[in-house]
C-alpha cells in the first residue's frame, strides 16, 4: 500500500507517474491546436478559487455592502494568476514540482514541517468541501446534514475510476462540473437584474471605504484570503508536466506560454464565478435590505422569494453540490503530490483519498452531532483561517525558486516579475496575518 520512493542520482521520479506525460500534444502547425492539447490543469486549479469556502465571504460582501468588494475578487484573481504562472512555470522548467524542489533545498526536518503544513492546508480545505457538499445534499434533497457529511466519502469511488481511464477523464469531468456553475449562475444573474453598470465600476474602480471601513475591510481580506489557494501552487507545479511536449528549452517555451493561456482563461471564469456570487448577493440581498445575510443555508432560503422564480434556489444548490465535489478531486491530487514530493511516499491513491477525507469527515461530524448546522458555519471560517495561515509557507519558497537562475535557467524570472512576486508574497503574508489577528479576536 504504501512505498518510499528511492533517491536516485540526477531527476527524481515525477509524482504522479502514472500522469506524468501521457497527454499527447498536436504537432499541427495550426495555433488553437496545439493549444486544445494544453488545456486543463488550469481549470484543475480554477476549482480552488470558486470552492464552497469563497461562497460565504462572497454572499456576506455582496449583502452587505453591495457591489463595493468585486473590486477586491480582481484583485485577488490577478494575484492567483500571477502565483499560479509561476507554479507552472516552475514545473516545466525544472521538471520537478514546488514539493520536490523544496525537499532538495531545505532538507528533511522542515520538508517534513511544510509537509505537514500543507496536509493541514489539504485538509481544511477539504473540510470546506465537505461541508458544501453536505449543505448541498440537504438543500436539494433533504438529507440530513450528518447522512450528508458521510455521503460525502463516497467521491473517492468515481475518482478512483477516473483515474484508471486516464487524466483526460479526470480534466473533462472538472470542465463539466465549472460549465454546471458557470450555467447555473448565468441563469441567476440574469433572474437576479443586478445594476450593471455600478458592477462594472466597482470591478475595475476601488472604493477607498475599502480600506476606511473597519467592517469592509475585513471581509475583503477574507476574500483575499481565501481566494489563492496553497496546495493549487504545489498541484499546478506538477500537473502541468502532465502533457508530452519536448524536453527543450524550444519546447518548454511553448509549453509555459501555452499554459499560462490555459491558466489565465480558467481563472478568469473563476473570476466570473466569484463576482457572480457577490452580484447576486448584492442585487438580491442587499437591493432588499438584507445585510446580514452571510450563511449558504440563508441564501438559499431567501433567493428564490426575493428573486420571483421558484427554481432560482435549486441553481444555487446545484452549483454549490457541483463546487464541492469538483474541489474534491483536486484535494484527492494534491495529497499525492505533497506526500511524494515531501517525504518520498507513495501510498495508493484510494488510501490518500480516504486519509484526506477521514481528516474532513470526522471534526465536521463531531461538530454537526454537537452544535448542529450552525456549527458549519464556524468551520468554514476555521478552514478559511488554517489556509490563510499556510499560504505564505507555499508562496515564498515559490518566489525563491522561480528566481534562482541556477534553477530555472533562460526562464528565471526578470527583476520585474521579482520584484511583483515579492510585493505579492508580502501583501498576501500580511493580510493574512491580520486576518488571523481578527479572527482570533472574535
Amino acid at each position: 500500500m504504501a512505498t518510499e520512493i528511492p533517491n536516485s542520482i540526477g531527476l527524481p521520479e515525477p509524482s504522479l507517474p502514472e500522469v506524468h506525460a501521457s497527454v499527447r500534444i498536436s504537432r499541427s502547425p495550426v495555433y488553437w491546436r496545439r493549444l486544445l492539447g494544453f488545456l486543463g490543469p488550469g481549470f484543475l486549479i480554477s476549482v480552488g478559487y470558486m470552492d464552497p469556502g469563497n461562497w460565504a465571504t462572497d454572499i456576506a460582501g455582496g449583502s452587505r455592502f453591495g457591489y463595493t468588494l468585486l473590486f477586491v475578487i480582481m484583485l485577488s484573481n490577478l494575484m492567483a494568476i500571477l502565483l499560479q504562472s509561476l507554479a507552472l512555470k516552475l514545473g516545466v522548467a525544472t521538471e520537478r514540482d514546488l514539493a520536490q524542489l523544496c525537499h532538495e533545498n531545505y532538507g528533511r526536518r522542515a520538508s517534513f514541517a511544510l509537509w505537514v503544513g500543507a496536509e493541514i492546508a489539504i485538509a481544511a480545505c477539504d473540510l470546506a468541501e465537505v461541508i458544501g457538499s453536505a449543505i448541498a445534499l440537504q438543500l436539494l434533497f433533504h438529507i440530513p446534514l450528518l447522512f450528508g457529511v458521510l455521503i460525502t466519502g463516497l467521491d473517492v469511488l468515481l475518482i478512483l475510476l477516473l483515474q484508471k481511464w486516464g487524466f483526460r477523464y479526470v480534466e473533462a469531468l472538472v470542465i463539466v462540473l465549472i460549465g454546471t456553475i458557470l450555467g447555473m449562475f448565468g441563469v441567476q444573474m440574469f433572474l437576479s437584474r443586478p445594476d450593471y453598470w455600478p458592477a462594472l465600476h466597482s470591478l475595475f474602480v476601488p472604493s477607498v471605504s475599502i480600506v476606511t471601513n473597519p467592517e469592509m475591510l475585513y471581509i475583503a481580506i477574507g476574500i483575499l484570503g481565501a481566494t489563492v489557494m496553497p496546495h493549487n501552487l504545489y498541484l499546478h507545479s506538477s500537473i502541468v508536466q502532465s502533457r508530452r511536449y519536448k524536453r527543450t528549452p524550444a519546447g518548454k517555451r511553448e509549453a509555459i506560454h501555452m499554459a499560462n493561456v490555459d491558466s489565465a482563461l480558467a481563472l478568469t471564469l473563476a473570476l466570473f464565478v466569484n463576482a457572480s456570487i457577490l452580484i447576486v448577493a448584492a442585487a438580491v440581498f442587499h437591493r432588499s435590505g438584507h445585510f446580514e445575510v452571510a450563511a449558504i443555508e440563508d441564501a438559499y432560503k431567501l433567493l428564490s422569494p426575493l428573486v420571483g422564480a421558484g427554481f432560482a434556489s435549486t441553481l444555487f444548490a446545484v452549483a454549490l453540490l457541483a463546487s464541492g465535489q469538483n474541489s474534491s478531486i483536486t484535494g484527492t491530487l494534491a495529497g499525492q503530490i505533497v506526500m511524494e514530493g515531501f517525504i518520498h511516499l507513495r501510498v495508493s491513491p484510494w488510501l490518500r483519498r480516504l486519509i484526506t477525507r477521514g481528516l474532513a469527515i470526522i471534526p465536521t461530524i463531531i461538530v454537526v452531532a454537537v452544535n448542529g448546522e450552525r456549527g458549519t458555519e464556524k468551520l468554514l471560517i476555521l478552514s478559511q483561517v488554517i489556509l490563510s495561515m499556510q499560504l505564505s509557507f507555499a508562496v515564498v519558497p515559490l518566489v525563491i525558486f522561480t528566481g534562482d537562475r541556477a534553477k530555472m535557467g533562460e526562464f528565471v524570472n526578470p527583476k520585474w516579475m521579482k520584484m511583483l512576486a515579492w510585493s505579492t508574497a508580502v501583501v498576501i503574508a500580511v493580510l493574512n496575518a491580520w486576518l488571523l489577528v481578527q479572527t482570533v479576536k472574535g
